[in-house]
């Protein structure tokens, strides 16, 4: 039909807008944030790019629900504006008329929301943690740049090499500096290399010296040395190690009875539904008085997207987490409530609008 067409042509032009300013400034945002965790040394900076797509991934179903909503609170609104209700009210189309055309520009986005929530979500989170965790366990040699002084992992040690020429995974000019509670101590040789002995990494340096500080007596030491091993504390990544919930799959999560377990479910599922709930919301909720233009109707939306769909979701995930609800009576209250709310709104706003127009056809 007309109508229905006219409706979707228009949120879907107000959608794919909305979702491309949304888009540009959470980018922007994500990639300054992603930046600035590459220059304090929490993730590699090769990974940046990698890192801005997981977690790009894993926020473009709140990106998805939010420019939905945005889109039908701001088409319908300008229909009420531009006094077009007026027309589709006069014609015999109320307002529980639009729910058809917006369910059915909605589901599509909808599904992509769930499946995004489902899948993409956790192995999203699950590759981020890993290209996290991996740098951050990486050796203490492997954290060494040639003419670059580097410090260890936690912090104890400052390194210094020069990389030779014959790619034999040698140095020369190596310089180790370590600080202790008790001692401080400078190490200095002319070559070194990398020996593995079981798990352990150990650099073996030739023809040196080791010069070292008592720091309560200050008492100075000094030792030459034809061969000094120093451990490089290897540290191997496990990726079998125990995940946390918002890096482990759905399915995983319904075979474990776990309330962190259950949180996560809810929070997942949760999401879905609130996005669901939100297009319900967003009808009743763009409703204004052409007489007074204002934006009021769309802050108040946008102040019921952020208190739904972020606080309450997250309350109830706490909440289950900690034990004080189930999941699913939690789940029923929130969005059973959430649902029940959208359908009174909905009420209220047709049987408001047709009082309205009786009583300007009676004067």
């Amino acid at each position: 039909m007309l109508f229905d067409s006219t409706v979707r042509r228009e949120l879907a032009r107000s959608f794919g807008a909305t979702l491309v300013v949304i888009l540009t400034i959470v980018l922007t945002m994500f990639l300054i944030r992603t930046i600035g965790q590459a220059a304090n040394g929490q993730v590699a900076p090769q990974d940046v790019v990698l890192l801005l797509g997981y977690v790009s991934l894993g926020h473009l179903p709140t990106m998805l629900a939010l420019s939905l909503f945005i889109a039908i609170v701001l088409t319908l609104g300008r229909m009420y504006r531009d006094n077009e209700m007026v027309i589709w009210f006069a014609s015999g189309a109320g307002l529980v008329r639009f729910v058809r055309p917006v369910l059915a520009m909605s589901l599509p986005v909808l599904l992509v929301v769930g499946l995004l929530l489902v899948f993409v979500w956790p192995w999203g989170n699950q590759q981020s943690l890993e290209l996290r965790e991996r740098y951050q366990r990486r050796s203490d040699v492997a954290r060494v740049a040639p003419g670059v002084f580097q410090a260890s992992s936690d912090g104890s040690r400052v390194f210094f090499v020069e990389r030779d020429s014959g790619g034999d995974g040698g140095a020369r000019n190596v310089f180790i500096l370590s600080r202790q509670k008790q001692a401080e101590s400078v190490t200095s040789a002319r070559s070194g290399h990398l020996e593995v002995v079981g798990d352990d990494r150990f650099l073996v340096l030739e023809r040196g010296q080791r010069s070292e500080i008592d720091m309560q007596r200050y008492d100075k030491t000094l030792a030459r040395f034809e061969t000094y091993r120093v451990l490089a504390q290897e540290k191997v990544f496990d990726s079998g190690a125990a995940r946390a919930p918002r890096a482990t799959g759905t399915l995983e999560l319904l075979r474990t009875p776990t309330r962190e377990a259950q949180g996560e479910l809810v929070w997942r599922f949760g999401l879905l539904l609130a996005a669901c709930n939100l297009t319900l919301l967003g009808i009743g909720l763009s409703a204004s008085n052409p007489r007074r233009p204002s934006n009021w109707n769309l802050l108040f939306a946008l102040l019921a997207f952020v208190v739904y769909y972020f606080n309450l979701v997250n309350l109830t995930q706490a909440w289950v987490t900690a034990g004080r609800m189930q999941a699913l009576p939690a789940m029923v209250v929130l969005h059973g409530g959430a649902l029940l709310l959208g359908t009174a709104l909905l009420w209220w706003r047709e049987h408001a609008a047709v009082l309205h127009l009786r009583r300007r056809a009676a004067s």
